[in-house]
């Protein structure tokens, strides 16, 4: 498998990424899974999966608003229902969705608008609508996730509404050729605003200001959604606290960060720790620590493994501090990577081991580790995106992260330069 990046922009000159051949190909998986399943039709509010279905999106803001659905049934194209301005922005420009498929609805805005109003049981309506005129009234309809009193409306209706996000997972768990470009693609926008990272951290930087560098630069070079950054430095690197604050960084601090941005629809998830100014021994042995795990995950990657088989290699929660593996979950950690950012298959000690799941060729998923360091505060955290080949994997999170990286600037002392390695203080008086 060649692993491609392009511009975004299109060209005669050669083809890059196949946007009618990336519609076609998503549609048809999602056909063939439902035609396999016991299901009649599926019912998606989930915005990655009706972007999946139609290839159409509104801005980011709706995606938490479970307010937009579509509707795919057996045999047929899915029905999209949409804001009516948007609805009708896709009847224009949308020619693959069909103007008679692109229609006006809303769901209940997260309950926001008054339940008398009746939109839950209007949802209920056009679907019931649509899946008598197929003969479809009776079979199970799949819904990935909804509003409880759509929920209730679609029950109340007389439909057996079932779980379908698993099919819909399920179906996207392989990547395709243009979206595996695109996640390739979504890394390298990463991979320079790690360099722009590196050239910028240094002590009196805070945390917020990382962050709003590193969202500056995806922005700018074609990022379509920042969808987090964690930014963690110095005693906050352990326990980890998934988020970033206003924190200064100090000379000797760690800092990790995790980028999770969309490029054209598809996700990264992509840590990599600096150390500021200089890295104490203990930090650059939880970095060695954190890289081996890592390294071994990697190494035995390719299709037929199991999840299983991954995980064992992994420590013990106990071995890292935590009395159990629910307590360390995502910590030592892995997941599928695509439209979203938390994907089948799912690597973890709390379900992997007694719920394995098989990697397949085209599969892409992220694999982290964390290990604390012994000065009981700071802590390295690795993250590497991959994507499953014929007989093994290719890693497609290119910033280097063999070593822990030292930024900022060097300092020189009268006998030459300051080690790079080396305590935070001066002098260390801790007493006992």
């Amino acid at each position: 498998m060649t692993l491609r990046t392009f511009g975004a922009m299109g060209t005669d000159l050669a083809e890059r990424i196949n946007f009618d051949r990336l519609r076609t190909e998503r549609l048809g998986k999602a056909k063939a899974a439902l035609k396999e399943s016991e299901l009649g039709a599926v019912l998606c509010f989930d915005m990655n999966n009706i972007r999946y279905l139609t290839a159409t999106a509104i801005g980011t803001w709706a995606m938490d608003k479970l307010v937009r659905f579509t509707l795919l049934a057996q045999d047929d194209d899915p029905i999209l229902w949409d804001f009516g301005s948007a609805a009708r922005h896709h009847q224009m420009y949308c020619p693959w969705l069909g103007e008679e498929r692109s229609r006006y609805g809303i769901s209940t805005l997260r309950g926001a608008t008054p339940p008398e109003a009746g939109l839950a049981e209007d949802v209920a309506q056009k679907i019931k609508i649509e899946l008598e005129e197929r003969g479809l009234q009776n079979e199970p309809l799949g819904v990935d996730i909804a509003e409880p009193a759509v929920i209730f409306a679609l029950q109340a209706a007389g439909l057996n509404v079932v779980d379908g996000q698993q099919l819909m997972l399920n179906c996207r768990r392989v990547k395709t050729e243009d979206e595996i470009s695109l996640l390739n693609m979504a890394c390298s926008l990463v991979d320079a605003t790690y360099d722009e990272l590196y050239r910028a951290l240094r002590p009196g930087v805070r945390e917020n200001e990382a962050v709003a560098m590193a969202s500056k630069t995806l922005y700018e070079m074609g990022s379509e959604h920042v969808e987090g950054i964690n930014a963690i430095s110095g005693e906050r690197c352990n326990p980890h606290p998934h988020n970033f604050t206003d924190r200064i960084l100090r000379p000797g601090d760690p800092a990790y960060f995790d980028i999770m941005h969309s490029y054209m629809g598809y996700r990264t998830c992509y840590y990599r720790t600096l150390a500021i100014g200089s890295a104490s021994p203990a930090q650059r042995d939880a970095y060695k620590k954190a890289r081996e795990i890592l390294d071994q995950s990697i190494d035995i990657v390719r299709p037929g493994v199991t999840t299983a088989e991954v995980v064992n290699l992994w420590p013990r929660a106990q071995e890292f501090g935590f009395p159990s593996e629910e307590a360390a979950f995502a910590l030592q950690y892995g997941h599928g990577v695509g439209l979203s950012i938390w994907e089948k298959p799912i690597f973890s000690r709390y379900v992997s081991l007694d719920a394995p799941e098989t990697i397949e060729e085209g599969m892409t998923f992220a694999l982290e580790t964390f290990w604390p360091a012994t000065d009981g505060w700071s802590a390295a955290r690795i993250e590497e995106q991959l994507v499953v080949t014929a007989d093994g994997c290719e890693v497609i999170t290119k910033f280097p992260a063999e070593e822990l990286l030292v930024c900022g600037v060097q300092y020189y002392t009268g006998t030459g330069p300051l080690p790079t390695t080396r305590e935070a203080q001066s002098h260390l008086n801790r007493g006992g």
